[in-house]
């Protein structure tokens, strides 16, 4: 058994994807763990999909995951979601944002869109939650990606006053308050075991 755990962030350009993976990474580096983190880039500008990698561990050598891997995904859209799960071990846990992103080929009317996606990520014990409403209600609508990364810190081993001095310190000083409240709120959504594997 790996002591190494293995986090993938998926999601599509413009969702804070890469902004999330640097919270997680530098909350694991304040616990003392050695991490990596690795970035993969689509047609991030155009919608296209932006992976985050981060693992974490006494001693991680490699960012690079390969098929049924992966701990925790944490996905930011429903399709990003679908497409990553043969990246998740068996025991794995998925946080999947509630919101599809339709990609570009189905927007312009050349494929059709993809069906059955949610009864898939619902058989594999994905527990949704609507990010984007939980960061209207904290008061930045931008802030789905912190109320996703406090839905997942609910199965991580962090202590939550880290997660919030890294956001505080990560996020424009502005919206530091909006953004420590959907972190309460992405976590509040998890309490009670329901985000746990």
């Amino acid at each position: 058994m790996s002591d190494v755990t293995t986090v993938l962030l998926a999601g599509v350009g413009g969702q804070g994807t890469i902004l999330a993976g640097d919270v997680l990474a530098k909350v694991a580096v304040a616990a003392g763990h050695d991490v990596k983190l690795s970035e993969v880039h689509g047609m991030a500008q155009r919608g296209g999909s932006v992976d985050t990698v981060v693992r974490f561990g006494p001693q991680v050598f490699s960012s690079v995951v390969d098929p049924g891997t992966v701990d925790h995904l944490i996905a930011f859209e429903i399709i990003e979601a679908a497409r990553k799960l043969a990246f998740v071990k068996p025991s794995g846990r998925l946080v999947v944002n509630s919101r599809n992103i339709q990609p570009l080929p189905v927007l312009t009317g050349t494929l059709s869109p993809p069906v059955g996606l949610i009864a898939a990520l619902d058989y594999e014990r994905a527990v949704f939650l609507d990010a984007e409403e939980l960061a209207c209600e904290a008061g930045s609508p931008r802030s789905a990606n912190i109320v996703l990364m406090g839905a997942a810190s609910v199965g991580l081993p962090f202590d939550e006053e880290a997660w919030r001095e890294v956001i505080s310190a990560r996020v424009p000083p502005k919206t530091v308050d909006a953004n420590l409240k959907a972190f309460e709120l992405g976590r509040n959504a998890c309490e009670g075991g329901a985000c746990e594997a």
